[in-house]
């Protein structure tokens, strides 16, 4: 077997041939990030929607105590 000079790249122990990848892609912005970032927005939407509806109901509480205070 033939002696590498360099010991972290001994000749011999292949490491194969790695993929080409887009530059989005080699800055983490490939299509997985994609999928992530669209299910990150939906769970977003949801819980702004669950907290408009809370703040909705802890509204329309108020405004019925108030108008039977003032009665």
């Amino acid at each position: 077997m033939t002696v590498s000079k360099n010991i972290n790249n001994p000749v011999g122990q292949g490491g194969g041939q790695r993929k080409r990848l887009s530059r989005a892609e080699r800055q983490n912005n490939g299509p997985h990030r994609n999928r992530d970032r669209q299910g990150a927005a939906d769970q977003k939407a949801e819980l702004v929607r669950k907290m408009r509806e809370k703040a909705g109901a802890a509204e329309d509480g108020e405004q019925t105590g108030d108008d039977t205070a003032q009665s």
